[in-house]
């Protein structure tokens, strides 16, 4: 996905500190780069210790001048924690996509008393008209015996949303852990495949809940 008035892609990455924001935004720099883009990426807010609220802009293409992403421009949301992603979905463009982790992770600022944690934060975003697809990437990476593995899972999931092969992005991934140990490698290949098809299952579940509301 690339915006329709340039060519450069302006991807957001949120979530919660240790759950892998800015890993994630680093391995999609490093594919963007293999593929001789321009990239320019940075964290504008939070704090990456674990715990804190992270968010990290991304955007690369031919020639960019700014990591800095305006409101309104963002192609993809990568929500980690699915009550960031509704606090950033002012970020996208109006056609955007927003990729959710159902996971619920209660970030601080809700401890605080400084923000009440949505009822549904997903349904908040697609009542604003924003297209969402949704699924528990946490539940995917405990299903495959490490919670760490939700960064990989975010990654596919967002694979089949860019403006290149996503075989480059899981390349990336991999080569991460190509000089551990040979089940890493492997259990971050199946992470990938199934964060693609979590975020490919939420997108036909979503074309047909349009569907059924147009008939409606």
């Amino acid at each position: 996905m690339s915006n329709t008035t340039h060519t450069t892609t302006n991807i957001l990455v949120v979530g919660i500190g240790g759950q892998g924001v800015m890993t994630a935004t680093e391995i999609l720099a490093e594919a963007a780069i293999a593929l001789g883009h321009d990239v320019k990426k940075t964290e504008v807010a939070g704090m990456a210790q674990r715990g804190g609220v992270v968010s990290s802009h991304l955007r690369f293409g031919p020639k960019v001048l700014s990591p800095q992403i305006t409101p309104g421009t963002a192609d993809v949301l990568l929500g980690f924690e699915a009550a960031e992603g509704m606090r950033w979905r002012h970020m996208l463009r109006p056609d955007g996509l927003a990729l959710m982790n159902t996971g619920r992770l209660v970030p601080p600022v809700v401890d605080l008393g400084l923000y009440d944690y949505p009822e549904d934060p997903v349904a908040a975003v697609r009542a604003a008209g924003t297209r969402a697809f949704a699924f528990d990437a946490s539940a995917i990476a405990r299903d495959l015996g490490d919670i760490r593995l939700g960064n990989t899972v975010m990654l596919g999931a967002i694979s089949g949303h860019l403006p290149f092969p996503a075989d480059v992005l899981e390349q990336c991934v991999l080569k991460r852990f190509a000089s551990k140990k040979a089940e890493l490698v492997e259990l971050n290949r199946r992470a990938f495949a199934a964060g693609r098809s979590a975020a490919a299952q939420a997108q036909v579940a979503s074309a047909a809940a349009d569907e059924a509301c147009a008939l409606a």
